[in-house]
């Protein structure tokens, strides 16, 4: 059933990304959602049309979540979610930072994952209990334990009413430490960028299921660790999200938090 399961993803983010890649930089229509810079194009209706056809001729049952169909419910135990495009922005713009994520969830548990950017050729999968790679090599997060040193990533919402907290102020007191923060414009990336040890950790509030699901595992199969920013366990419908190597993780939930480091 794994196999049959990890084919299905495999092919159906393969398929969205031939579309993205087909019109990468070309015309097509965009709009804004619920602000006018969180932006849909044509294009992900089309990737998500693509990759949801592919499961569904597998598992026609499964439950799906998907960023711009919703909720295509069903009894099932299995839930797919799907982000079609991540970093919409940047596709929008030509910038080649964007990928597909899709993730997998057995009675709430994800057991699979990949994201793929088919503008770098970077292919990341993980399944729970079995490690995670990129384009088949095995990934690991980096080693640093010294946050002082360490290289972060982060991404702010658009939705600035929703957030408790003012994420600017803890931007601020992050590069008041003189540390180089950087901002993709792609959560499922960042999360991988972290599991490939690139950075050392990511912060971010308001996510979204599809943002996290398919990076959550990635994370924890390349040995890092992800919280909530009281450095909870983690669940993909957690709206404060905190993932890094796991060596500094309790250094940043302080720095989060305001609290000597």
């Amino acid at each position: 059933m794994n196999d049959l399961l990890k084919n299905t993803l495999l092919i159906a983010i393969h398929e969205g990304a031939h579309i993205l890649k087909h019109y990468f930089e070309g015309s097509f229509e965009i709009r804004s959602k619920d602000t006018l810079n969180n932006l849909v194009t044509e294009v992900d209706k089309k990737a998500e049309d693509a990759i949801i056809e592919v499961i569904r001729s597998e598992f026609p049952a499964h439950f799906i979540l998907s960023e711009e169909a919703g909720e295509l419910s069903t009894a099932s135990n299995y839930k797919w979610i799907i982000d079609p495009i991540d970093g919409t922005v940047n596709f929008a713009h030509g910038i080649p930072i964007c990928c597909i994520s899709i993730g997998l969830e057995l009675d709430g548990v994800i057991i699979m994952g990949a994201v793929f950017n088919p503008f770098m050729n970077e292919l990341f999968f993980a399944e729970k209990g079995k490690g995670a790679f990129l384009n088949n090599k095995p990934l690991k997060v980096s080693m640093n334990d010294q946050l002082e040193s360490a290289c972060l990533v982060t991404g702010f919402p658009y939705k600035w009413a929703t957030v408790e907290a003012d994420p600017i102020s803890v931007f601020e007191r992050f590069i008041r430490k003189g540390l180089p923060v950087r901002r993709l414009g792609s959560a499922a990336i960042d999360l991988c960028w972290v599991a490939a040890g690139r950075f050392d950790g990511f912060w971010e509030y308001n996510l979204n299921p599809w943002d996290i699901a398919a990076g959550y595992l990635i994370i924890e199969e390349a040995g890092g660790r992800i919280s909530n920013f009281k450095g909870e366990p983690y669940s993909v419908y957690d709206k404060e999200t905190l993932a890094t190597n796991g060596n500094i993780h309790e250094q940043m939930l302080a720095v989060i938090a305001n609290l000597p480091v």
